[in-house]
């Protein structure tokens, strides 16, 4: 494999064709479990590589280098091999940077509640960090220091004016889960799941029955894998081939 994707499930990715539509190369779904991952990165046997679920931070150890932005935030999406030597990038901050962007949603002096405490949460709240979030509340099911439960979520914090959904909770093939349910967060403005596989996730379904802005992922998804080819090929592409390729991605999707 030269280029591809390395995951513990792939069946919902659309990162093959969209790589492939970016760039001349061909672009191989890899589903890896979790007692081979060691092996596979040792050996190096890739020119560059995205990472997915659920290895982003624990690809960390098996890297020579890191640039600035995968070390602040402490994970990995996109691994280039220059020379036998393995560096870590994250494009997921600048995915998720366009996707708030392009929809003109206002992070600045908001509650923000990140749904899930995985490798893109990371990211994603050094992106709430950077546009000013006013707090930020990390909602998971494993109780620790850094997070609250979904129950103290629903108990005290039904004032969040903005939701990100950073689980796999309702994404294919199980769309009819909802990680949250929103009647109770009257203040919310905006939900933002970036699951992309449905295009229509139950929850900005129900956030949009609302009458709350729900955005899911597919701009992320694509904007990510141009700033990854960026990295791969070591060469610069326009942002205008986003919104070209969500649209062909999405009126494929929905036909």
């Amino acid at each position: 494999m030269e280029y591809g994707l390395i995951g513990e499930k792939l069946g919902h990715s659309f990162s093959k064709e969209i790589h492939e539509q970016l760039a001349d190369y061909t672009y191989t779904l890899h589903p890896l479990p979790r007692q081979e991952l060691k092996s596979f990165l040792e050996q190096r046997d890739f020119r560059a590589i995205n990472v997915t679920i659920p290895y982003k931070q624990e690809v960390i150890p098996y890297l020579d280098e890191l640039d600035d932005n995968a070390r602040a935030i402490g994970a990995v999406n996109t691994i280039v091999n220059r020379n036998g030597r393995l560096i870590g990038h994250n494009t997921d901050f600048s995915g998720f940077l366009y996707m708030v962007k392009k929809n003109q949603i206002a992070i600045e002096g908001k509650k923000c509640l990140v749904l899930g405490n995985g490798g893109a949460s990371k990211a994603i709240t050094a992106v709430l960090k950077k546009e000013k979030a006013g707090e930020i509340l990390l909602v998971s099911r494993r109780i620790s220091e850094k997070t609250i439960t979904y129950e103290d979520c629903y108990q005290n914090h039904t004032d969040a004016q903005i939701i990100v959904n950073t689980t796999p909770v309702g994404m294919f093939p199980d769309i009819d889960a909802s990680p949250l349910d929103l009647a109770a967060f009257t203040s919310c403005e905006a939900v933002l799941d970036i699951i992309y596989n449905p295009l229509e996730t139950k929850l900005t379904a129900q956030a949009r029955e609302l009458g709350i802005k729900g955005v899911t992922g597919l701009e992320m998804l694509v904007a990510q894998a141009l700033y990854a080819v960026e990295f791969f090929l070591d060469t610069s592409l326009e942002e205008d081939r986003i919104q070209e390729i969500v649209r062909q991605i999405a009126a494929g999707k929905t036909a």
